[in-house]
């Protein structure tokens, strides 16, 4: 009975429009003092839980995303992805999907990617007489990747819940983030000829040499972070750091997109987003703590064992589940609440948590772009000045497409298995 009005209440907070972490968090203090749990104990709970250093990593790749963004490095990469791809039919739409691909390798933030990108290139875009629909679509669907394509501030939390391995998982993000990728640009290129898009005119040769060259610098920050990973020289926690220095000096030295007076704003900015997560970690691990302590957890996988469900129809349920509170929840709450509740079942049921981690990534990045809560719908609505619901419109096909390969990575676990297993061997 406790449980069913601790779900109805959750629901009223964020009818009502409670921000996420105020909701979780007032109502683990109500579910708390109800059951006469001494509430002093809680802080002290929720910081032995936070005190990881794998976490340490998030702040600092926000740091890198924020510098990135702010310096200069997303115009660098933008001019690069155009000098190659931007000649094809609907090639602005292509180049916003490469440099997408390329951002989210460098700063793990699904919003910092879109907004990075789409703030140059959906003006241009509209300049050069696309749809608005379709160019804010498009954007917002690409910054997705942030989340997919390694480093992930959403892999690193789900690493932590589960106590798995922060390298096995981005490794399994690679190949599903570049199938999602090729998707997209194959979808363009069919609507771009439907739409009789322009072709952009060819980059003259001593433009193309520069842009190349001027990108050098930002395409070395993936080969940083990532190259220090898995060669072991580093961890993920170092990585981040080093990704946040790399991207200070390039941010203030090489692009000078952030000038010496604008580091504070921009490092308090950084602070300020990373605060807004941490808030909501701190909320969710309060909530999921109550959850596991009313034995809900427990009943729960004795349910699930009653049903006899097989994997594949748990994970339809999971998956369906998951789409549900993606239209209300944000990403990290998502993650937090549902995660706890399921891990028994999913060892109970032997499905890979690797494997498992991508499939909740993708369904987090169906979460981003779902209305009526989708974050990069109303990021982009607004770097655009375009109503929210043009946004709705364009990113109508993308969201199918992430469902057709949503499908192929829950059923096919070696799309996402095949690389981390072949880096590692396989995870006992």
């Amino acid at each position: 009975m406790v449980s069913i009005v601790a779900v109805a209440l959750l629901l009223l907070f964020l009818l009502i429009g409670l921000p996420i972490y105020l909701a979780l968090g007032f109502l683990a203090l109500l579910l708390f003092w109800y059951e006469g749990t001494p509430l002093i104990s809680l802080p002290q709970l929720v910081v032995d839980h936070l005190n990881s250093e794998t976490l340490i990593a998030i702040p600092l790749f926000v740091i890198a995303a924020t510098f990135m963004q702010r310096g200069g490095v997303a115009g660098a990469l933008i001019d690069c992805a155009q000098a190659w791809v931007g000649r094809a039919r609907g090639g602005l739409a292509i180049v916003s999907v490469v440099a997408c691909t390329i951002f989210a390798a460098i700063c793990g933030s699904s919003v910092a990617t879109a907004v990075a990108i789409g703030s140059v290139l959906i003006p241009a875009m509209i300049q050069n007489k696309y749809e608005n629909h379709f160019a804010l679509g498009t954007v917002g669907a690409a910054g997705t990747l942030g989340i997919l394509i390694p480093p992930s501030l959403a892999m690193i939390v789900y690493a932590v819940v589960a106590e798995e391995s922060v390298p096995r998982l981005f490794l399994a993000g690679v190949i599903p983030g570049l199938m999602q990728a090729g998707m997209f640009i194959l979808f363009i290129m069919f609507y771009s000829r439907v739409r009789d898009y322009p072709i952009e005119p060819a980059m003259p040769r001593d433009r193309f040499v520069t842009v190349n060259i001027r990108a050098i610098p930002a395409l070395f920050i993936p080969i940083i972070v990532l190259g220090g990973i898995y060669s072991g020289i580093v961890t993920v926690t170092e990585a981040a750091g080093l990704a946040a220095l790399v991207a200070i000096v390039q941010g203030t030295m090489v692009y000078s997109g952030v000038k010496p007076n604008q580091i504070i704003d921009s490092l308090a900015e950084s602070i300020k987003l990373t605060a807004s997560i941490v808030f909501i970690i701190f909320a969710a691990l309060a909530f999921g703590h109550w959850i596991t302590s009313a034995g809900i957890a427990e009943l729960l996988v004795n349910y699930v064992r009653s049903l006899q469900l097989a994997q594949w129809q748990f994970l339809l349920f999971v998956n369906v589940l998951m789409l549900f509170l993606g239209m209300f929840l944000e990403v990290f709450a998502i993650i937090l609440i549902v995660l706890p509740l399921i891990l028994p079942i999913l060892k109970e049921l032997d499905i890979s948590l690797v494997h498992f981690a991508i499939v909740m990534t993708i369904n987090m990045e169906i979460a981003l772009i779902s209305p009526p809560i989708g974050l990069n719908l109303f990021v982009l609505s607004s770097v655009a000045k375009q109503p929210v619901g043009t946004a709705i419109r364009g990113i109508l096909p993308y969201l199918l497409l992430m469902l057709v390969l949503l499908g192929l990575v829950t059923y096919i676990p070696e799309i996402s298995l095949w690389l981390p297993n072949l880096v590692y061997g396989k995870s006992q």
